[in-house]
């Protein structure tokens, strides 16, 4: 019997790894195992791929190749850029803005920072999700140190004006006589939007392999020249001092070919992501009422459509789907053991109840019109079917 197709499209979490990053990573993981540290032949056979590995990546982004950090992914990296920035910068300066959307890996190092002494403002966002230019201005002081505000939102898809951000931080921070640096998390980002660092602007910027078609467990740091930092973990001087610990060889290869990749690939994936968003986006509300599209209606990433339906609740709707052999995600925290909305959502001015009645489509690369019409013919009739549920509490 034929196996029932499975349509993934929450590629907002995770993607699978593709087969020319898998190819270029086999052999790093047995034949060429050398620790990039030893000084014999097959040491440096990796250290030479992984210095490749870095300048292919520095060429995308538009920096030095010494400027390429690698880590264990978007987390980690968020973690160094704020955390290493903050102690680095501890003397100058004690306070950090960021946005109040943003993912859990700034907001709760930033509430860590908060313990140790830190001051932080979570800028608020209007209901498309966006930050406003004159809030990062005002909220700028002499003894701010950083600003950190996502390039595009991983539940929403909102994109950030990181350009006009930048220029709004160095401006203000040249009135007032100060330096204040400037991080965004453009894990959502990277493979649809540009993310050359010296057009946006930016001093730090994380990614993550796995969002892109690479391994999960791997990510990057670009971290500008001269920026201060204290290291968070230390050990055998790797990656020039600044994160010690034994290079993951075959990550990092795989990191920088699906990097290399998603952006020779990014105008056709953007184009083919939008077809099948926009698609799905008019299909639903050809079809549905009481359905509120969360997120800017067209500053958003090409491959996300984030939607509340009235009256139902999130779960049911992915348990729904999931039988149908669709993959799909909640943009709550929704779960058997909490039932807190997302903060992203209610951010934006969802009730809780509309929070917690969330869904997040992302599209991928190998997704195709087949698979956008089965969604909309299963999402419709489910939607359909739990609303006449009397079981369901109305909102």
């Amino acid at each position: 019997m034929d196996s029932i197709k499975t349509i993934y499209l929450d590629h907002a979490a995770t993607t699978p790894v593709r087969k020319e990053v898998l190819d270029e990573m086999i052999p790093y993981f047995s034949r060429l195992f050398g620790n990039p540290s030893g000084i014999y032949s097959l040491s440096q056979t990796s250290r030479a791929v992984l210095d490749d590995s870095r300048e292919t990546i520095a060429n995308v982004l538009g920096c030095s190749p010494q400027e390429v950090i690698f880590t264990s992914g978007g987390t980690e990296s968020d973690n160094m850029a704020i955390k290493g920035v903050a102690l680095g910068l501890k003397d100058l300066g004690n306070h950090i803005i960021t946005t109040n959307v943003e993912h859990h890996a700034v907001l709760h190092t930033c509430k860590q920072l908060e313990t140790m002494g830190f001051e932080i403002t979570y800028l608020p966002v209007d209901k498309y999700g966006l930050v406003h230019l004159d809030q990062v201005e005002e909220a700028i002081t002499e003894r701010t140190i950083l600003v950190s505000v996502m390039l595009a939102n991983n539940e929403i898809g909102s994109i950030m004006p990181i350009k006009e951000i930048s220029n709004v931080v160095k401006n203000k921070s040249s009135e007032l006589g100060t330096r204040v640096f400037f991080h965004t998390d453009a894990v959502q980002g990277a493979g649809y939007l540009d993310i050359n660092v010296d057009d946006l602007g930016v001093d730090l910027m994380s990614l993550s392999g796995h969002k892109i078609y690479g391994p999960k467990g791997v990510g990057v740091l670009f971290m500008r020249k001269n920026t201060p930092y204290e290291n968070l973990i230390n050990g055998g001087g790797q990656e020039r001092d600044r994160r010690s610990g034994t290079e993951n060889v075959p990550g990092i290869i795989g990191m920088s070919k699906a990097l290399e990749l998603v952006q020779k690939e990014r105008e056709l994936l953007s184009l083919n992501a939008a077809k099948l968003r926009d698609r799905v986006i008019s299909g639903i509300f050809d079809s549905l009422s009481d359905v509120y599209l969360n997120g800017h209606p067209t500053l958003r990433l090409p491959n996300n459509a984030n939607f509340s339906f009235k009256n139902i609740e999130g779960e049911p709707i992915l348990l729904g789907l999931d039988f149908e052999n669709i993959c799909v995600s909640s943009g709550s925290a929704c779960s058997t053991s909490s039932l807190e909305p997302s903060h992203v959502l209610t951010a934006i001015g969802r009730s809780h109840d509309l929070a917690r009645s969330s869904l997040r489509i992302s599209f991928g690369k190998d997704n195709s019109i087949e698979d956008a019409d089965k969604l909309l013919s299963s999402l419709i009739k489910l939607i359909n079917k739990l609303r006449s549920n009397s079981n369901f509490i109305k909102q």
